[in-house]
């Protein structure tokens, strides 16, 4: 089994690590620096982890998906996402970039995680030290049931059912459509940034540039928030530009 997996802060690194441990699976971050397509070639079962937003996986989770197809053709296929709130068909709309009938699905789960996203108060408020510890005991406890399922060999598609397809379809769309595009377009550095180009190196799409001693966009910020999270002088914001008054880690 092969662990392929995105994570903006965090989150789904500690989900795709903690399964990769317990079901003794290969783990490698889609951004690491590997033959993926060998890779995958050489396992029988793919294990996707990614972060929802928009109720869609991450704009370099569906181009890595397209990017590999004709690799993952007929490959057994586990998908756990993690979700601040809730995305309706998220686990299943990886396949969105794939051809029809491409993999065989046999799990998909969707895991509660702390809020990451820190200056959109009081919509996404911080978690406390405990709240987030009641998410990681969580977060291992339906893990655990998940890994004795699938060595059970009991198949369960959360977000794949009619109703679930339908929630999904009306966030997804909107988001695929017009949220994307906008969020993408809307990064900004604030005159307090001290141009340590952390944020260069730790984009994880090169959106992301220090142009003349000036840190600036390409306009294709994928909202992951990890610059946001781990700026040390607090000086990028996405979307609403108010500056966090805290930091997700």
């Amino acid at each position: 089994m092969l662990t392929l997996y995105f994570s903006g802060t965090g989150n789904t690194a500690y989900l795709a690590r903690l399964f990769s441990e317990r079901m003794g699976a290969k783990c490698l971050s889609i951004e690491a620096e590997a033959d993926f397509s060998a890779e995958i070639a050489d396992h029988d079962t793919i294990a996707f982890c990614y972060p929802i937003y928009g109720s869609r996986p991450p704009r370099n989770m569906r181009a890595f998906a397209a990017q590999h197809a004709a690799v993952l053709r007929g490959k057994r296929v586990i998908i756990f996402v993690t979700q601040v709130l809730f995305s309706g068909d998220g686990a299943r709309s990886i396949l969105d970039s794939l051809p029809a009938d491409h993999v065989e699905v046999i799990y998909g789960e969707h895991f509660l995680m702390p809020n990451n996203v820190s200056n959109l108060w009081p919509l996404y408020r911080r978690n406390s030290l405990r709240r987030t510890e009641r998410y990681r005991v969580r977060t291992a406890a339906k893990l655990e049931l998940a890994c004795g399922d699938i060595r059970a060999g009991r198949v369960k598609k959360r977000g794949f059912s009619g109703f679930s397809r339908f929630l999904g379809k009306i966030q997804g769309a909107a988001w695929l459509r017009r949220g994307e595009i906008i969020m993408g377009r809307n990064l900004k550095i604030h005159k307090n940034c001290t141009v340590c180009d952390l944020c260069v190196t730790i984009c994880p799409v090169q959106n992301l540039e220090n142009r003349d001693g000036k840190i600036v966009s390409a306009n294709k910020c994928i909202v992951c928030y990890r610059c946001v999270n781990r700026c040390p002088a607090r000086a990028i914001t996405v979307l609403i530009h108010q500056k966090p008054k805290w930091q997700y880690t």
